[in-house]
């Protein structure tokens, strides 16, 4: 089964083409990672997979259901959160979980039970009573993606999600996210950190618009024979702009004494 179906999808602003006709689907319960330059379409893919736009052409089905028409379906059953933090920072931790709790219109009962997993699945134990905005960047990102599950989606979307938090933060907000993964929600995620993207299923690689590859991240890597995801990253961009990212010695001239 899958929980997303892309088919032939397209996004245009005008006279612009964000999205090129791109075509991908995402098993449930895996980790899918969504990678490409800034400006390569990501973030407007998934504000058509979250319902928030509508599709010029082609369609999105988000577990089963049409984002183009039953969109009020897909919100209530996906939790996304983004790497700016959006939580109420002058409230507890806590509180920020009562308040997402209800609007997702969970009684007493389901609030208080989902709110022990979560707070047990993220570490925040004993920082219930805690004000936000006090907590590091890496707490911060745990209380935002415990809010995004309070509702138990089926699907959660993660659009880079650890982007300015610490390498030990970082590698425990991904352990969470493999953890949620083994229950069986699956994670559509977008990250610049090829380490990350390395422990996905599979990844999708986007550039101006249009899928470059789609594949589980060592048959990338042994199909490019390359040593890693992030030489694969850049011979796409490469292949795909005909330029080289290297700097050459003779670029560089001009920064050497004597040098003319």
């Amino acid at each position: 089964m899958n929980a997303i179906e892309i088919k032939n999808l397209t996004k245009r602003f005008g006279k612009f083409t964000a999205v090129d006709h791109i075509s991908f689907n995402v098993e449930e319960g895996k980790v899918f990672g969504f990678l490409g330059p800034n400006g390569s379409g990501k973030s407007t893919t998934i504000k058509i997979i979250c319902g928030v736009l509508q599709a010029t052409e082609g369609f999105a089905k988000v577990l089963g259901y049409d984002t183009g028409t039953q969109n009020a379906n897909v919100k209530k059953n996906i939790g996304y959160m983004s790497q700016k933090f959006s939580l109420y920072e002058d409230l507890t931790v806590n509180e920020n979980l009562d308040f997402y709790a209800g609007i997702y219109g969970l009684n007493k009962k389901d609030r208080d039970e989902r709110k022990k997993g979560i707070i047990a699945l993220a570490g925040l134990s004993g920082r219930e009573k805690v004000i936000t905005k006090v907590l590091s960047g890496g707490w911060k990102q745990r209380l935002a993606l415990g809010c995004a599950l309070i509702h138990q989606p089926k699907l959660l979307v993660l659009d880079e999600p650890t982007a300015g938090v610490d390498p030990v933060s970082r590698r425990t907000f991904w352990d969470i996210i493999h953890k949620i993964s083994s229950l069986g929600i699956t994670v559509l995620v977008t990250t610049h950190y090829m380490d990350e993207a390395e422990s996905c299923d599979e990844l999708a690689f986007i550039f101006n618009g249009k899928i470059i590859e789609i594949g589980a991240p060592k048959d990338l890597i042994k199909k490019e024979g390359v040593n890693n995801l992030e030489d694969v990253f850049i011979k796409y961009v490469e292949r795909e702009t005909n330029t080289s990212t290297t700097t050459s010695f003779e670029n560089l001239k001009f920064a050497v004494k004597g040098e003319e």
